[in-house]
């Protein structure tokens, strides 16, 4: 699975687009990113840009949009309505996809102890990337402002993390960090009343409303007078009720800051719940910007659990599930290429086999063309088994007679579900990989530098052609067990389903060995060599003897149903 960091930082500039331009261009130029927002206020004076991007190409996009902005902005001539301190005023990184905060935190180290050094910018970390409790808080550090920057760094205990104790009046100083992914949410209500809307906001919110005493209605206050909250009934949400005259309707505005601790469809299902309490019916749902993949995929599970339908079903059907069950194409169509962050990180340009068409595939793998090939075709192979084996546990859980097994079957289709979208990958990895090695032969050799060069990256590229297959392998067993189980224990009307599941599994997993073995002459590690050798060896072995098991007690079951 990918890494995918999101990064959001603030620029001290919202007026001159121009110049806001030219710092984005310098983010937006990086490989390996991708631009999602800019969002230039003039009261403010200040832009939010966020983008998204793999770990190492987050950090280079966020110094070259540091590095341009303090060549352009002078503090010195800043005023705006919002707080500041430089001229990238925060800078924070937000876990997406297979990120972990902690990996985040690092990041931020990196990025502030180069522009430390680099840029001679003063540089706080803050929140999860805090190095005292007391720079955990935004606006702690950011306390006093830029106006008050020069005195702050005379202070010992305000010595930045990293670059010196100096005063840069330019470029101010700039905060780091790593923080949540904050989702911005509104659901739909069919009334005008933002009163309504506003009483289920209160009723909602983790800082809840005053608390009434249920005898007389008064506030409840405390010994010194003031008003007793009553928390909500969501932790890590922020919520108001407003009209909003485009739409003519109502809305419950959230912005959910851990989508750990409440997920939005949870938010959603709360607000149902008070809206009904109310005599109000919930019409649908918005989000506001981009979402990650996960959050949507988690949606569509909780929804199918409700009908007590398997979860084992492709992404695509789960985000289906999540669009529908929460209305959140009632205000504008939601497509998921656009609004999901994952999705958006996809080359445009990248011509992939499996997004072809089974004649298109074909066609493309009958051409003089010498990749696709043999190991593509092999991951293809093992990807049927893995749909095969997931539609048997599909078309069990749920139904009777298999009661005891449910628990069991759904577990084994979520990992067949899983090995399928993995042998996907592999399918389009393999025909990179021999590309890859084809590139390297390429390289140009005319003096002895560029000739090891040459060599390095060819072995490199060699080896991990051979490994590609060698996955393959690995995971086709895996499906192979899966599939003997669900033989064993699911729907006996789909028993021929889970047998041809376990041939293609072996079809992929021999055919995956012949391309592991092909590639093996020209790896000169003999250590590498002896490895893959015995491995490819040993998954065979256990191949053909888990295949002519289940087979034997196949053809038993099927020539004798009544025995």
């Amino acid at each position: 699975m990918q890494k995918i960091v999101e990064c959001v930082p603030n620029f001290s500039e919202g007026h001159d687009l121009a110049l806001i331009e030219q710092i984005t261009s310098s983010i937006a130029q990086v490989e390996g990113v991708t631009l999602l927002d800019v969002d230039p206020g003039a009261d403010t004076n200040r832009t939010v840009v966020t983008f998204v991007g793999e770990p190492e190409a987050a950090v280079e996009a966020a110094f070259q949009g540091i590095k341009r902005a303090s060549q352009l902005i002078d503090m010195r001539k800043h005023t705006g309505a919002h707080a500041r301190m430089g001229a990238t005023d925060v800078c924070p990184f937000i876990p997406v996809s297979n990120m972990t905060m902690e990996e985040c935190a690092e990041l931020s180290r990196k990025l502030g102890k180069r522009v430390g050094s680099e840029l001679n910018i003063p540089v706080y970390l803050y929140e999860y990337s805090a190095t005292t409790p007391e720079r955990e808080n935004l606006a702690n550090i950011r306390a006093g402002e830029y106006e008050g920057l020069s005195e702050k760094l005379k202070n010992p205990q305000w010595k930045p993390d990293f670059g010196k104790a100096e005063f840069n009046a330019k470029s101010g100083a700039t905060v780091m960090g790593a923080r949540k992914f904050l989702i911005a949410y509104n659901v739909n209500l069919n009334t005008r009343d933002t009163k309504k809307a506003t009483d289920i906001a209160l009723e909602i919110r983790e800082a809840g409303r005053n608390a009434r005493d249920p005898e007389t209605n008064k506030f409840i206050r405390d010994e010194h007078g003031e008003p007793v909250k009553r928390p909500g009934t969501l932790k890590a949400v922020k919520a108001v009720g407003w009209y909003i005259d485009e739409y003519n309707m109502a809305q419950i505005s959230m912005n959910l800051v851990d989508m750990e601790v409440t997920p939005f469809h949870i938010a959603f299902d709360e607000v149902v719940k008070q809206a009904d309490l109310r005599g109000l019916r919930v019409s649908g749902s918005e989000l506001v910007g981009l979402i990650p993949l996960t959050a949507m995929l988690e949606a569509g599970k909780h929804y199918l659990k409700k009908q007590n339908s398997s979860t084992a079903v492709s992404n695509a059907e789960l985000i289906r599930i999540a669009i529908q069950s929460m209305g959140l194409n009632e205000i504008a169509p939601f497509n998921p290429q656009e609004r999901i962050i994952e999705y958006q990180l996809g080359s445009k340009d990248e011509k992939n086999l499996v997004d072809m068409g089974v004649t298109d595939f074909v066609d493309e793998l009958a051409s003089d063309s010498p990749a696709p090939g043999g190991g593509s075709v092999s991951a293809l192979a093992s990807t049927m088994a893995a749909g095969l084996t997931n539609m048997v546990g599909v078309l069990t859980y749920g139904k009777k007679g298999y009661e005891d097994h449910w628990d069991e079957i759904e577990a084994l289709s979520n990992q067949a579900q899983s090995l399928k979208d993995t042998f996907l990958f592999l399918v389009d990895e393999d025909t990179r990989s021999f590309n890859n090695v084809m590139t390297a032969i390429r390289l140009p050799k005319d003096s002895p530098e560029q000739q090891a060069d040459r060599l390095q990256a060819l072995q490199e590229a060699t080896i991990y052609s051979a490994e590609i297959p060698l996955k393959v392998m690995r995971h086709s067993l895996e499906i192979m067990q899966l599939a003997k189980r669900m033989a064993e224990i699911g729907n006996q009307n789909s028993l021929s389903d889970a047998g041809v599941a376990v041939l293609q599994a072996r079809a992929g997993l021999e055919g995956a060995a012949l391309n592991v073995l092909i590639n093996i002459p020209g790896i000169d590690d003999k250590s590498i060599v002896a490895s893959f050798k015995q491995e490819v060896s040993e998954l065979r072995a256990q191949s053909t003897a888990l295949s002519d098991q289940v087979l034997s007690d196949m053809n038993t079951k099927l020539l004798t149903p009544n025995a």
